[in-house]
């Protein structure tokens, strides 16, 4: 995990009063998920930030891990074990032991959305708890977005512009403080079944962050 100076989100964290609200409607329908902001999972020694969207409704904030539980995370934590950046197997819940090593998943927003779809407003006051552990990354040297939103909070969060950095499957973006950012369509079960991600895409992504980072040193 990042360090403990790492700024993060309170469990009844009030800033978006709309996410608060709706994680009291979870908290009381299933008092037994985790319903708080997801924290970040991974090595603190991570070279490779992978940033998500938000938790989804039940997976990690179900679970309490990003991409726990959820049809999407099938696809990365295999990926990530695939290329060495995980180890133990994925069981789909936060006590099946599985580790990431060289890599940290954090998501733009930590707390559950209705419908998945955040506010502009939601993503720029969560963007703190992205910038500082990303921040808090000595080794960081790429970081890939999963998705449009993903990539706009990331650039904003690492630096960079918008206008210079726009988002595209496979895209790479210099940011100002020598990481590089990789851009990839969001491993979504909809961007799956409709075929707009598939395995092999997502595996490449992956596959250039190995290259990207043996290149450099």
């Amino acid at each position: 995990m990042p360090c403990a100076m790492t700024l993060a989100p309170p469990l009844d964290c009030p800033l978006c009063p709309r996410l608060a609200a709706f994680r009291d409607v979870q908290r009381a329908a299933h008092p037994d998920w985790y319903n708080a902001p997801v924290p970040v999972f991974g090595d603190s020694d991570a070279w490779l930030a992978i940033v998500g969207l938000a938790p989804g409704l039940q997976g990690a904030n179900r679970t309490g891990r990003p991409f726990t539980g959820d049809f999407a995370g099938v696809l990365l934590y295999e990926t990530l074990l695939e290329y060495g950046l995980a180890r133990g197997s994925y069981g789909a819940t936060p006590d099946d032991g599985l580790t990431l090593d060289g890599a940290v998943i954090v998501n733009a927003v930590r707390c559950v959305p209705p419908q998945n779809k955040p506010t502009p407003e939601e993503i720029r006051t969560c963007r703190p708890f992205l910038a500082s552990p990303l921040e808090d990354l000595p080794n960081l040297r790429v970081v890939v977005a999963l998705g449009q939103i993903a990539h706009q909070s990331a650039v904003k969060a690492l630096g960079g512009r918008l206008p210079k950095a726009r988002f595209g499957h496979g895209a790479e973006h210099d940011m100002p403080s020598g990481v590089l950012l990789l851009d990839s369509y969001h491993c979504s079960r909809y961007n799956q079944n409709t075929r707009v991600l598939s395995p092999d895409m997502f595996r490449a992504i992956f596959a250039r962050a190995v290259e990207i980072r043996a290149m450099a040193g």
